[in-house]
């Protein structure tokens, strides 16, 4: 798959770098990233009151997943050998480790509508324990953006706000009424 023109050249090398054509995960990747990264860019255009870096957004949103093929997930062609859950920060590790710590925290982040430490302790997840919530408005924006796309069977469809309520009802409330917030601010 040919990588998009938009997301930038420094997001392309980099997803070069650690997805080879071999690689089964890659298109996977390319075409969510790029529905994340489109989202996200017309989130920004559309609100230039949240002054948000929007050429950032368009690199990051295009790296936020790249840890997914250091996790088992084989449905979508990941054979690596941690939890799907770990995909964030394994991806911030790698973004450090290229001199990219800015975009390694939207990867670390992302994950749901992002995970408190409290949390993380609570249901005993194999994470470090720190809290990994959005904070900056382009890690927001990108996160949000993320919820209306899954890696799954149907991987182009936008999700409606409806149906990712729906999915974010099982890890409670709060998560609901963050994302609220969220359509509220960014819809």
């Amino acid at each position: 798959m040919e990588m998009p023109r938009t997301g930038t050249q420094l997001s392309n090398q980099v997803i070069e770098k650690y997805y080879t054509p071999e690689n089964p995960a890659r298109e996977l990747l390319i075409t969510h990233s790029r529905l994340v990264m489109e989202k996200s860019v017309k989130i920004a255009d559309t609100h230039p009151e949240l002054e948000a870096d929007v050429d950032f957004i368009a690199e990051a949103a295009m790296l936020h997943d790249i840890g997914i093929f250091l996790t088992w997930a084989p449905a979508i062609g990941c054979h690596g050998e941690h939890p799907y859950l770990c995909h964030g920060y394994l991806g911030r590790e790698l973004l450090e480790k290229e001199n990219l710590p800015k975009h390694g925290l939207v990867c670390e982040r992302h994950t749901g509508i992002g995970l408190t430490t409290e949390e993380i302790r609570a249901q005993q997840l194999p994470l470090p324990q720190r809290d990994m919530v959005p904070q900056s408005i382009e890690e927001q924006i990108i996160c949000f953006a993320d919820t209306f796309f899954s890696k799954g069977h149907d991987v182009e469809k936008e999700k409606t706000p409806e149906e990712v309520r729906a999915a974010l009802r099982k890890y409670g409330e709060d998560k609901i009424k963050q994302f609220d917030v969220w359509c509220n601010r960014f819809l």
